[in-house]
């Protein structure tokens, strides 16, 4: 059999498995509770990629020296890391260590140049993704047989790992090595596909390709999806989270919490997360250096009561908005260290319905027009996030939420039909 033949085969037999591990369900169709907490039904017999390896599938590594690419959620249901796991299975050799941004242990800084070394309980080298290159060098890679990726991803398009995770498709492919990702729920959910797919012309390490801001796909969704439509060719095989449903939450999973960067501390942040993120684009406060980043935003000259007044009015679904004052302590990006700043909170209502980009469209629109000549925008940064300049400039023409939203739906047809091919679950 062709090489390129065998290679599309084993891709089709493990989408196959992967799909026959997991149940398919349909996407959700109202009736939920208003009540979050009255929603929440855990399913404690999802397992996460990396046990389905070692239990079902260490067939794939056995005998081969494998690097991993990992952080701080990389673990089992116990909460026992991955490095750990590999280290101790029977047949497998892991010999070096890979940190993403944020570093292996994920204490680093947002934006922190993350430094090579060696890992302390291992002695393995770490190599980083995050420094002088963000892509694995073939020098880096030399003697090693398999590429493993392990990280929770936050189902959002600005977030770096999946980017981390193409280069390394890539680089892997070049060398001629398979590629394997231990794949883990969506934490907020698998469902909800919502907001505007980026402009390639846009593309960088904050959203590389043509996707959605709340894709609704897992790590391993799109690396499938990466390596087919955007020709990567890497030798790819997606480990399934075994048992995940796509509606299911991670609260809903079993699954621990851990936080992947230190500024998405509670899976209530990251619902807000895919509106709340554009607001890095400005000069408000994202709440980064309180214990609630990303679930408020807001400046030490807006008032609060009127910026949450005006959110309410427009009766969002999902959502409700409440006065909030906090005091960033050394926050990374700089905004409000020690100073009383005035917003809103974001508070979840029913997350089935609740459309986080649409809010943070909303949000846009009333802060900026709020704040007056106070406002700026930290343009490049924005326009990379959105994946276009033309959410910016709209809100800038004095257009409408639904104005501004709206078009968004044809480019998501196109997605969500993209997208289908690629889901296993």
């Amino acid at each position: 059999m062709p090489a390129g033949l065998a290679l599309q085969c084993r891709r089709v037999l493990w989408a196959f498995l992967a799909a026959a591990a997991c149940t398919r369900e349909p996407l959700p169709g109202g009736g939920a509770p208003s009540s979050p907490a009255a929603r929440i039904v855990v399913a404690a017999d999802v397992r996460p990629g990396i046990e389905v390896l070692l239990d079902d599938s260490l067939h794939l590594i056995e005998g081969r020296r494998v690097g991993l690419i990992t952080n701080q959620t990389g673990i089992s249901r116990d909460g026992t890391s991955s490095i750990d796991l590999l280290v101790a299975a029977d047949g497998v050799e892991l010999v070096a260590l890979f940190a993403p941004e944020h570093g292996i242990r994920g204490t680093a800084a947002p934006g922190e140049r993350v430094e090579s070394g060696v890992d302390e309980r291992t002695g393995l080298p770490i190599y980083s993704l995050y420094g002088e290159t963000r892509k694995p060098t073939p020098e880096m890679l030399q003697g090693i047989e398999a590429l493993l990726f392990d990280i929770q991803d936050i189902g959002v398009r600005y977030y770096t790992y999946v980017s981390t995770m193409a280069l390394a498709m890539e680089a892997a492919g070049e060398v001629g090595i398979p590629f394997l990702v231990l794949d883990r729920p969506n934490p907020i959910g698998g469902a909800l596909v919502q907001g505007s797919v980026l402009d390639p012309a846009y593309a960088s390490f904050v959203g590389m390709y043509p996707i959605a801001m709340r894709h609704g796909m897992t790590a391993g969704e799109l690396a499938r999806l990466f390596n087919d439509e955007f020709r990567i060719d890497a030798e790819l095989y997606v480990v399934p989270a075994a048992g995940w449903k796509r509606g299911q939450w991670l609260d809903q999973t079993g699954l621990p919490w851990v936080p992947p960067s230190p500024n998405m501390p509670s899976l209530e942040s990251a619902t807000h997360y895919p509106g709340t993120c554009l607001f890095e684009g400005t000069n408000l406060s994202v709440g980064r250096g309180t214990d609630a980043a990303f679930q408020q935003i807001g400046a030490p000259w807006l008032d609060g009561a009127v910026l949450a007044a005006g959110l309410n009015a427009y009766g969002l679904p999902g959502v409700r908005f409440e006065p909030v004052s906090f005091t960033p302590q050394r926050p990374e990006d700089g905004k409000f260290h020690g100073e009383a700043v005035h917003g809103v909170r974001f508070v979840t209502t029913d997350r089935e319905r609740y459309e986080p980009t649409r809010a943070g469209v909303a949000a846009l629109i009333e802060a900026r027009a709020l704040a007056g000549a106070n406002w700026d925008w930290r343009r490049d940064h924005f326009d990379r996030l959105a994946g276009t300049p033309r959410l910016r400039e709209a809100i800038e023409g004095g257009r409408g939420l639904e104005e501004i939203v709206v078009p968004w739906e044809e480019e998501l047809g196109r997605f969500r039909a993209i997208r289908g091919r690629y889901l296993i679950y």
